[in-house]
């Protein structure tokens, strides 16, 4: 089996070649020194670069297993990168459902960031359309559900145009 610059196999010659699975591994790996991936998201991955899905699946075990691989810290890294853009949490478990994250992995990792939801609807809000309130009720209905589309419920929003 030939291998192309990223250890990914470059083709075959009709023959059933094996799985060169050291090969298989260092790719795995160098995707998840470059950052975390849920175990959804490096499979698919690894098959798209054409490593076949029964050769990846044990291999991702055995990456899960030495601890290279973990579905709790891709959600807690994921978690914290999409609070920092502004995401509020029903956007956020739906991305992470998205992503092979099941609810109860996404629930601890919403729990350990544990943001004041409200003030952080009020920072993107802030930036999104400064200080000055709505002008009529379209222009707040608009602003709700641009709020709404990134992820807040009504209660993290609310105040907002309380002002």
């Amino acid at each position: 089996m030939a291998f192309g610059r990223d250890g990914a196999p470059t083709g075959s010659d009709g023959e059933d070649d094996p799985v060169d699975e050291v090969a298989l591994r260092e790719a795995a790996v160098r995707l998840l020194a470059r950052r975390e991936h849920s175990r959804r998201e490096l499979v698919r991955k690894l098959v798209q670069k054409g490593w076949p899905d029964d050769a990846v699946q044990p291999v991702v075990d055995a990456l899960e297993s030495d601890g290279l691989q973990s579905d709790q810290r891709f959600a807690e890294s994921f978690v914290r990168q999409r609070v920092g853009k502004g995401y509020g949490p029903l956007r956020i478990r739906a991305e992470l459902a998205e992503r092979g994250i099941d609810r109860a992995d996404a629930g601890r990792a919403l729990d350990a960031e544990a943001p004041d939801w409200r003030e952080v609807a009020g920072r993107w809000y802030e930036v999104r359309y400064g200080a000055e309130p709505p002008s009529d009720l379209k222009d707040a209905s608009r602003r709700q559900q641009a709020l709404s589309r990134r992820g807040f419920a009504h209660e993290h929003f609310r105040d907002l145009f309380d002002r």
